[in-house]
Order: structure tokens, then C-alpha cells, then sequence
């Protein structure tokens, strides 16, 4: 068995990342469950005798909560897995002025990794983040449009968050590597759960609630299985930081923004001055 960890897991109460604490839970791991459903929640987490947080990422102020309960209640935290997301239809805005595709997928997670930094260098931890085959079929992104004012579509916005998900993962391994932070972003599979269920998107409705199509998309356990190989393996030894994953293995296919260095520096100071972090976040890569 390998090394016993803390693996903090967003989105935990459904689907993918439900799957996922079962999982670890199974391999003797501590898991702590975080989601949005009190209900939902606190079922996967009773059910795997985990402790569990509520948060819900369309209201930062819940992020900012949750990171100080977290930060308070573990000294270590060896994963933070950003599993937390989904996709949306006509655009809303949230209360905290954002657009709701780009807050929850994207600004709720790089707001809970930064407030947990102290934590996450000192644990030399892994991040992850749940991305999707969308950043490359969907994303395009503009740097001074992150909330689509100009070009939103339900599944534009999607791609684009999900392409800022991997923009963020390489941004981070370049900051932090140099003090034990590892990073990695994934695509789970084409996985059959409830996540596109308020999407008015005809593609997304094509493909995740179309009966026809329906059974020939994976099961939670299998899309959890990606997120299992990042959080348990270890970095550098049988995964490269840094990178985005497909099926075990660093994607053969990318959005050529995702490998934007300039742009992954540019788009992490956008993201700090737009969440109040200011501009010197710090930066030890």
C-alpha cells in the first residue's frame, strides 16, 4: 500500500469527486469531503466516516470560509484536489460580480489554493484540478474578457474555464515547485453524472443528457480513477508536474494557450487583483 495522506477533496458530494473519497477512503487514506449540498455531503461523508465542510463556490465569501476551517483544522494537507465545478447556461452573475462558469470552476479554486498556500508548501503537497477535454474543443481565451461579457456561450465559457484550470496548474508549478508544491491538471473521461444538468447548452445537453448517448459515457468511478493515479502516485517519480492528463499520461493534445507561459503568469496577476489578493502574490519558482 502506499503512504498513507490527508487528501482534501472539493465537489465530494456527487458524481466524480463522491466516487473519488470512496475511494481513498478504501485505500486507507484520511479524506476530508467538502461540497455544496448539506444533504449530499454529509451522506458521502458518513458513509466513509470523513469529516466534511459546505461550501458554495458561487459566494467567495463561502471559499474564504472554508479556507480558514481548513487552514485551522490541519496542520498537513498532502492533496488538494480542486474537483469542484460545472457548466451552466444562460449567463448569471454571481454575487460576488462574476460570471458563474468562471467563478466556480476557476476563481473559487485558485482563491482556495492561494489561501491555503502556508498550509500546501509546508505539506509539500499535490493540486489538482479537474479540467476537461472542453479547454480544447471549447476554450478561448481573452485575458481582458474572463467573464465573457463579448462572446459568452454556455459551452464557450465551459472550455474557457476549464482552459484557465490548466493555465493555473502550470502557473503554480512554476511558482512553487522549487518548495515541494506539485501540481497536475486532468480530463477525467467523457463520465455520466449530474454535473451539465443546469446547462442549456445544446452540445453540452447532447452530450451528457441525451438518452442515446448516455450509455456510452464512463461511470463516476471510472473518471475518478485519473484523480486517483494523481493523488496517490508519486510526483516526479510517476507523473511530471506541471502537466495536463489524459487516460495515465501527459495529453498528446492541448489548447496551444495552455502551454502559454506568458499567459499563465499573465492570467495568475489578473486573477489575484480581481479576487483582492493585490499584486504581489508570491512567486518562489
Amino acid at each position: 500500500m502506499r503512504s498513507k495522506k490527508r487528501i482534501v477533496i472539493t465537489g465530494a458530494s456527487d458524481g466524480i469527486g463522491a466516487a473519488a473519497a470512496r475511494r481513498f477512503r478504501e485505500n486507507g487514506h484520511d479524506v476530508v469531503v467538502v461540497g455544496r449540498s448539506p444533504n449530499k455531503t454529509r451522506a458521502v461523508a458518513e458513509a466513509i466516516d470523513a469529516p466534511y465542510f459546505l461550501a458554495d463556490y458561487s459566494r467567495l465569501d463561502d471559499v474564504r470560509s472554508l479556507a480558514a476551517s481548513l487552514a485551522e483544522a490541519y496542520g498537513r494537507i498532502d492533496v488538494l484536489a480542486n474537483n469542484a465545478g460545472g457548466v451552466f447556461g444562460a449567463k448569471t452573475t454571481t454575487i460576488d460580480g462574476f460570471e458563474t462558469t468562471l467563478q466556480v470552476n476557476y476563481l473559487a479554486p485558485y482563491l482556495l489554493t492561494n489561501l491555503l498556500l502556508d498550509t500546501l508548501i509546508r505539506s509539500e503537497a499535490t493540486v489538482i484540478q479537474t479540467s476537461s477535454v472542453a479547454a480544447r474543443l471549447f476554450g478561448n481565451v481573452d485575458l481582458s474578457d474572463l467573464n465573457n461579457d463579448r462572446r459568452y456561450t454556455p459551452h464557450k465559457a465551459y472550455g474557457d474555464a476549464k482552459l484557465l484550470n490548466i493555465l493555473f496548474t502550470r502557473e503554480l508549478h512554476n511558482r512553487f515547485q522549487r518548495v515541494g508544491v506539485s501540481a497536475a491538471a486532468f480530463h477525467p473521461g467523457f463520465i455520466r453524472t449530474g454535473f451539465a444538468a443546469e446547462s442549456s447548452s445544446i452540445i453540452m445537453r447532447l452530450v451528457y443528457r441525451n438518452p442515446l448517448v448516455k450509455g456510452f459515457l464512463g461511470t463516476s468511478e471510472r473518471g475518478a480513477d485519473q484523480l486517483a493515479w494523481l493523488a496517490e502516485a508519486l510526483p516526479h517519480d510517476e507523473w511530471v508536474p506541471g502537466n495536463y492528463f489524459e487516460a495515465h499520461a501527459v495529453a498528446r493534445r492541448i489548447n496551444p494557450q495552455g502551454a502559454d507561459d506568458d499567459m499563465a503568469r499573465s492570467l495568475w496577476t489578473a486573477s489575484a487583483e480581481m479576487l483582492g489578493l493585490g499584486t504581489g502574490v508570491r512567486h518562489l519558482g
